[in-house]
């Protein structure tokens, strides 16, 4: 039930093969950047992007997945008010304490486009404060949630390469049979930018959210056999105009019913292919 994408597998990938009834893809050839709009037209952007979670590209290829990574036991979120043209920099930001995922959101402000942050602003950073239900910050704020034990549970995330403006991702909740909680549970698989202390003088290491992901778990959704329960998504996620795509990588984390944070994941990108 593994999410695909994180074993390396070398140069083979995939390639199309074009007959007279049927479009294919079959195995043996690395996809070029080239070769992606043919690709979407014979097969569609969604199934594109699913392949690509197993297709490294012939440049900058990397495994990004959260096998074997620690399991974070705080969730921290910082909040910024678009319109603050200070608070990025400001020496009062917190830290991540250990055992902490940091997520940076850029609030829209009332200046839109004119905001000194707006080109970071994301939508997606109100639809969490409410989430949290905190109002938007004129400046900035911070939230910090601990991660409620979740015995016997696994979350994996995963992505592949950039293709375009798009990353294909995937968010994976494993359960033991006879362990199913109340549902449904809320699961948020967010695209983030891991962006190094000092750049733009941040005082700290960020992980600026650039897109999320909000997946509605029920009982309708899980697959089980006698062993496990499982709960996957697979989508294609927009990559925002400004972010780099080698900065990128996934989080994830999933809340019960009762809007506890019951188990964060986080991918580990591992370069297998540098120029």
């Amino acid at each position: 039930m593994g999410i695909p994408g994180c074993q390396w597998q070398g140069r083979e990938a995939f390639r199309l093969k074009q007959g007279k009834k049927t479009n294919q893809v079959e195995s043996g050839q690395v996809i070029q950047p080239h070769q992606i709009p043919r690709m979407v037209a014979l097969l569609g952007k969604a199934m594109v992007l699913a392949l690509l979670m197993l297709a490294p590209l012939a440049h900058g290829q990397s495994v990004c997945c959260s096998d074997e990574q620690p399991v974070p036991t705080v969730l921290l979120e910082r909040f910024i008010n678009a319109d603050c043209d200070v608070c990025w920099s400001d020496p009062r930001t917190t830290l991540a304490p250990p055992g902490a995922l940091a997520l940076d959101w850029i609030v829209p402000g009332r200046l839109g486009e004119d905001a000194a942050l707006s080109t970071a602003a994301s939508r997606d950073a109100l639809i969490r404060l409410d989430a949290l239900r905190l109002e938007r910050p004129d400046t900035r704020m911070q939230a910090q949630t601990d991660v409620t034990a979740w015995p016997g549970a696994r979350l994996r995330v995963a992505h592949g390469v950039a293709v375009g403006e798009y990353v294909g991702a995937s968010i994976e909740l494993t359960l033991p049979q006879g362990v199913l909680p109340e549902t449904p549970w809320q699961a948020w698989l967010v695209l983030v930018e891991t962006l190094p202390l000092g750049l733009e003088g941040s005082p700290v290491p960020r992980n600026l959210v650039r897109n999320v992901l909000q997946p509605l778990w029920d009982k309708h959704s899980m697959l089980s056999n006698s062993v496990l329960i499982n709960f996957k998504e697979t989508r294609p996620m927009n990559i925002p105009a400004g972010a780099n795509a080698k900065r990128l990588r996934v989080v994830g984390w999933v809340q019960d019913s009762q809007n506890r944070v019951r188990i964060v994941s986080q991918s580990f990108c591992l370069a297998t292919d540098k120029d």
